[in-house]
């Protein structure tokens, strides 16, 4: 069943996390589209709602496979047997790792301002995004929650394919996703609305869960 916009997805996946044990949970939005559906599910779960986010270090030769995640507070996860399968130097590792750190920073500035991130340390991370394909940018916000000290990191989505789904729970303690279609082509398939979420959006919705 199609979804009509991403909040009304987000108020779906609500539906699926509120019986979850969850230690003093923190539900987390990949932004962009992921933070209108994460704000809903803050909202039914009566939960704080933060960002998380997070940069993928990709293969020089090959930008979609990651060979790492940098996240905030200077957190940095690396896969350092696929480094030296991938044959990447500390050189061109050091200039990937420069540029997407510089990225990183610019959309914490411009998505926090001065403001602290919720704490995680010790309570259950709820990533929350508005569906995944490969799954490659919640894998990275795993290991980063995981590395920020959370307790139990659970992914919750509205829409993925079960071989994501299967792939992730080696990673995550639990993986949600309304609908597992075998067949997705495209996130956006699964939504009536599906335009894109604006900066100006991001930061209305978590100025509004403060």
């Amino acid at each position: 069943m199609r979804f009509e916009n991403r909040r009304e997805a987000g108020r779906r996946l609500a539906g699926q996390l509120d019986t979850l044990p969850a230690d003093d949970p923190v539900v987390l939005g990949l932004p962009r589209g992921g933070v209108p559906v994460a704000a809903e599910v803050a909202r039914v779960l009566g939960a704080p709602l933060d960002v998380i986010l997070v940069r993928k270090l990709g293969v020089p030769s090959q930008p979609e496979l990651a060979m790492g995640a940098l996240g905030e507070d200077g957190v940095r996860v690396l896969d350092r047997d696929l480094v030296a399968r991938a044959g990447v130097s500390e050189r061109a590792l050091a200039r990937v790792e420069r540029r997407e750190r510089l990225e990183l920073e610019r959309r914490v500035h411009r998505y926090r301002g001065d403001r602290r991130p919720v704490p995680i340390e010790g309570r259950t991370a709820i990533i929350v995004d508005d569906g995944l394909a490969t799954g490659a940018s919640a894998r990275a916000a795993i290991a980063v929650a995981k590395a920020h000290g959370a307790r139990r990191v659970i992914v919750a989505v509205p829409v993925a394919p079960p071989e994501t789904v299967a792939a992730l729970r080696r990673e995550a303690d639990d993986v949600i996703s309304v609908e597992t279609p075998s067949s997705l082509l495209s996130i956006g398939q699964w939504y009536e609305d599906f335009r894109q979420t604006t900066d100006e959006e991001v930061v209305a919705a978590l100025g509004g869960a403060e």
